[in-house]
């Protein structure tokens, strides 16, 4: 009887010991960071109207592009950024580990997930256009900024489209980019997480002063296809209905019809 009554305790005393270390974990962990600890905001100043709404209210903000995270998806929603002609480097930066993103608070998805999934970390702020400084670089190595991508489409068209955004913005001088996966109901999921696995990605860039913006969408779907960027092109409210968020939604509805309800290629050089 002494034996089992002294097993019984030793269980209770463990679970007790478990409870209290999950909720210490749960209140006090903070994962590792990349950011500037004594600042919360943009060093890159974006301006409001060319924000997009978030459908979680989770919207976080780094030193060199903000997210709007969906934690039922493990990803984010959009992540947005300026980028500007001088951004555009060629640093050999040393890549650092994925972690978690510390400035989200029901934590980002660990990188693990994707491990033997057969899919891509794939950036959607790209480490590429953050070379200029160490602490850009390394902040696009949150989880937050990555989502599964298929290998030959990361590789391919979506690195085309990377790649021809940094040639608008050398030849334009800046441009303001907001990408993300296209997150609806009956996503495949990868991991212990559950992170889902978009079918589409969309990215829209725009340029221009606030009475005179102009701005194209893409939408792809997550596999590789060789054709032209071009036919990728569709207007952005085509990607507000696939993804119930608001793009440029302080600007005048006059102005949002204006530039959301086409597809117009005048002023982009392709």
């Amino acid at each position: 009887m002494r034996k089992s009554y002294s097993n019984k305790t030793m269980y209770s005393v463990l679970m007790l010991i478990c409870v209290v270390g999950f909720w210490l974990f749960e209140n006090f962990y903070t994962p590792d960071t990349y950011s500037d600890t004594t600042s919360s905001g943009l060093k890159k100043e974006v301006a409001s109207y060319l924000m997009p709404s978030s459908t979680t209210g989770s919207i976080v903000e780094h030193s060199y592009y903000s997210l709007s995270y969906n934690e039922a998806y493990e990803q984010a929603e959009w992540v947005a950024y300026k980028l500007d002609k001088e951004d555009l480097t060629y640093e050999d930066r040393k890549r650092p580990y994925f972690i978690e993103d510390p400035r989200v608070k029901t934590k980002s998805a660990d990188w693990r997930n994707y491990k033997g999934s057969g899919y891509d970390r794939g950036h959607l702020c790209p480490a590429g256009d953050r070379r200029f400084s160490k602490q850009a670089y390394d902040e696009t190595f949150y989880t937050s900024n990555i989502s599964p991508q298929n290998r030959e489409f990361n590789a391919g068209i979506w690195n085309k489209l990377e790649m021809k955004t940094r040639y608008w913005a050398k030849k334009y001088g800046s441009v303001f980019v907001i990408t993300g996966g296209v997150l609806e109901k009956g996503l495949i999921e990868i991991g212990e997480e559950d992170v889902a696995v978009p079918n589409y990605f969309y990215k829209i860039i725009a340029k221009g002063s606030k009475d005179n913006i102009s701005a194209i969408a893409f939408l792809m779907e997550n596999k590789e296809k060789n054709t032209s960027l071009k036919t990728f092109l569709v207007p952005i409210d085509v990607i507000e209905k696939r993804t119930g968020i608001d793009f440029f939604k302080e600007l005048s509805k006059e102005n949002q019809d204006k530039i959301e309800s086409t597809v117009s290629t005048n002023g982009w050089k392709f």
